[in-house]
């Protein structure tokens, strides 16, 4: 079994990296036709995952000689942040939340001494990360991806700004999580074992976290200041959300984040905002349920896939001193989920507080690398996907790889040459 899901993994994340030419190989077939249709859905980076674990099921099954098995071995993953991320990135993605959102990162835009474009990029891709430190980091991904999809990817610019502020935007969000020890799901894997609370991850994590976003965001809007203060935005015309609306759906966002870890509590808050939403449905747009959706399988494909790897990966990690264990995870979080990684790292007993440290730093420095590096990073390609800049051919795994490079290195200064 843990052979196969190893062979189906790493067929998982080729299929990652070759999506955009299944879309390219499907606008070579009449629209509408089967085949265009089939090379569609095997280019949504979304089902990857979700279809490799489908083939992991069906291996076992054969391999066992029994469906039962490869049901008990389902039944025995835990599917929590799957379910979570769905959640939270469907209440995050409402107007109420959005226009809250967005109104906070003008206000401090305004405050900021350049061009109204900049101002906003820079306030954005500072600020918006950081707040995943309370509101989770998919929920902040969600938002910021909402955001900037409006007022960037949706108006016009070049391709080389869309896959640097992708990479940008993936990389501050997976460190930008770590002010606090429950938002950024890597620490959440780690806290309750190693006894982190938010003033250990503020004074050890958090500063470095605010700097490094600080220091890539400068340097990011520095290098296309031109493009940047070039773009005009339009104005909103949709409908002014009630004050009590947007309470409302904070509330409901507050008590999702709160359940985080009890399923079957936040899906019954989940419900009753949807019931919400349908009384108040002048005031919202569509919610964004099939993006979650495949966002979810996603992340259970990933889980379902990435549970049988520990046989290697925990001795890798066992072997490995301070530095290598720093530059091995920023490395393995390319390939792997950042918060499967700590977790395998937490098994290993007696590790030293240095190797600690090196283990989630290295895994939040490198979440940016891939779509698959970090939970959120799928919800952030799901909304984004579609964007005008990405229509013809959907995001590059290439693409965004190069664009995370340097705030990763920016990342790698900060927390690690910096202690």
């Amino acid at each position: 079994m843990e052979t196969l899901a190893t062979v189906f993994f790493a067929l998982a994340v080729l299929h990652t990296f070759t999506v955009k030419r299944f879309a390219h190989w499907a606008h070579q077939y009449p629209p509408g036709s089967v085949r265009e249709n089939l090379l569609h859905f095997l280019a949504e980076t979304e089902v990857v995952f979700g279809l490799w674990a489908a083939a992991l099921f069906l291996g076992i099954a054969v391999l066992k000689s029994s469906v039962a098995e490869a049901v008990a071995y389902i039944e025995g993953l835990n599917f929590t942040e799957p379910k979570f991320v769905l959640v939270v990135m469907v209440v995050a993605a409402t107007r109420p939340v959005v226009r809250l959102a967005e109104t906070l990162i003008r206000f401090v835009a305004r405050l900021l001494p350049l061009p109204a474009g900049t101002a906003f990029y820079v306030a954005a891709l500072v600020l918006g990360p950081l707040l995943g430190s309370f509101v989770t980091e998919p929920a902040a991904m969600t938002l910021l991806a909402l955001v900037l999809k409006r007022r960037y990817f949706d108006c016009g610019i070049s391709e080389k700004l869309a896959y640097a502020t992708l990479g940008l935007l993936f990389v501050n969000v997976s460190i930008g999580g770590t002010l606090t020890h429950f938002a950024a799901p890597p620490v959440l894997m780690v806290a309750a074992k190693w006894n982190w609370d938010t003033p250990f991850m503020f004074a050890t994590f958090g500063w470095r976290a605010a700097a490094s976003c600080a220091a890539s965001t400068a340097l990011m809007a520095f290098w296309f200041r031109k493009e940047l203060a070039a773009l005009t935005f339009a104005a909103d015309t949709s409908a002014r959300v009630p004050a009590w609306l947007t309470a409302t759906h904070m509330v409901f966002l507050g008590l999702v984040v709160a359940f985080a870890h009890h399923p079957d509590v936040f899906f019954g808050v989940f419900v009753l905002f949807l019931g919400i939403v349908t009384a108040t449905r002048e005031y919202q747009d569509d919610l964004k349920l099939r993006e979650g959706l495949l966002v979810g399988f996603f992340l259970a494909g990933l889980v379902t896939l990435g549970s049988l790897q520990a046989y290697w990966l925990k001795p890798l990690i066992q072997s490995l001193n301070g530095s290598a264990l720093f530059f091995g995870a920023t490395g393995l979080t390319a390939l792997t989920d950042n918060a499967a990684l700590t977790y395998l790292g937490s098994l290993v007993e007696g590790i030293s507080d240095e190797l600690k440290y090196a283990l989630v730093a290295g895994a939040v420095a490198g979440g940016g690398l891939t779509v698959i590096a970090n939970a959120p990073n799928p919800a952030g390609v799901g909304i984004l996907q579609d964007a005008k800049v990405f229509a013809e051919e959907g995001i590059s795994p290439l693409g965004l790889f190069l664009g995370a490079l340097l705030p990763t290195a920016v990342a790698v200064v900060f927390f690690w040459f910096l202690r």
